[in-house]
């Protein structure tokens, strides 16, 4: 089966590839020389514009894309729509707000494109590990592209599944991101009480080896902490800085819109946003307001 892969960053270079492996014909664009050249070593046939890319494929065409939530996913389509006929299919795999594929899905289908959503997980390792994807769409849209789905899926028959109409497979996508901030968090705060505890000189590295094998707690995301902690030992080098790419903070706005409670999901989300802090404001006035009503000691900022 014949697809066009828009976006050929790390992820959507490997997904193209696995997709080659499978017997499918892809061809790649992006809009960066670099990513392009990269996905070319890797038997990728390179377009070097969206009218290349929409040319080299016959209708009715499958255009997937791999690039990041918000206007570069309008730019990406308002670019790729000119050059597309009735009865193509967009697939936008990255991270989008379910809202935004909704309102896309209404556009498109008004100039008779059909658009899915492919939330997908699995990072890096899914070149060989296959990739969760969590599907919203037509029914029928869904199962022209079904051979696609199956051949990134780990199986044909295994991790992944058709969510429900357009939205629904982003909406899954969300909640799965704000769960794995939860995991994440209990993670590192349990490691942390483990690395505080320095009267026992516990080997954090083989703690969590032990734990993959057995335990309630095992998980893919345990399998990473152990070789975070074998390849980083205390973690030296690496900034208490963590990043979020925003499905955290939806998954947190759908909860209170909602009327559900997810403490887990939001506090870890504050707790990533506190890492970016230096020299904390609240945290300075919170010395300070222990000083006013106690006289506790207020440390100073030594001069540099």
């Amino acid at each position: 089966m014949e697809l066009g892969m828009i976006g050929l960053g790390r992820m959507g270079s490997n997904m193209a590839q696995r997709l080659t492996r499978g017997g499918h014909c892809v061809v790649g664009y992006d809009a960066h020389a670099a990513p392009r050249e990269n996905a070319r070593a890797k038997c990728t046939v390179i377009a070097n514009s969206h009218v290349e890319l929409t040319a080299a494929l016959a209708p009715p065409r499958v255009l997937w894309l791999m690039v990041p939530a918000g206007d570069p996913v309008d730019e990406a389509i308002a670019a790729l729509l000119p050059h597309m006929a009735p009865g193509d299919i967009v697939v936008d795999g990255g991270n989008s707000h379910y809202r935004d594929t909704q309102r896309r899905a209404q556009a498109l289908a008004r100039q008779h494109v059909l658009y899915i959503d492919a939330g997908t997980s699995g990072g890096v390792w899914g070149l060989d590990n296959g990739y969760c994807m969590m599907i919203g769409g037509d029914d029928a849209a869904v199962a022209r592209i079904r051979p696609i789905i199956e051949t990134l899926a780990p199986a044909p028959d295994r991790g992944w599944l058709h969510a429900g109409p357009s939205g629904a497979g982003h909406f899954v996508k969300m909640v799965h991101n704000g769960i794995e901030y939860g995991l994440m968090q209990a993670y590192a705060e349990g490691f942390a009480l483990m690395a505080r505890k320095q009267e026992f000189a516990l080997d954090l590295h083989a703690i969590a080896e032990a734990w993959r094998d057995g335990s309630v707690v095992r998980s893919w995301l345990l399998d990473l902490t152990a070789d975070a902690l074998r390849k980083h030992p205390g973690l030296g080098g690496i900034a208490p800085h963590v990043a979020d790419s925003g499905e955290g903070r939806w998954t947190v706005a759908e909860a209170i819109a909602l009327d559900v409670a997810a403490p887990v999901i939001t506090l870890s989300l504050l707790e990533r946003l506190r890492s970016r802090e230096r020299n904390s404001f609240a945290d300075r006035l919170l010395a300070a307001l222990r000083g006013e009503f106690g006289g506790h000691e207020v440390k100073k900022i030594e001069p540099s």
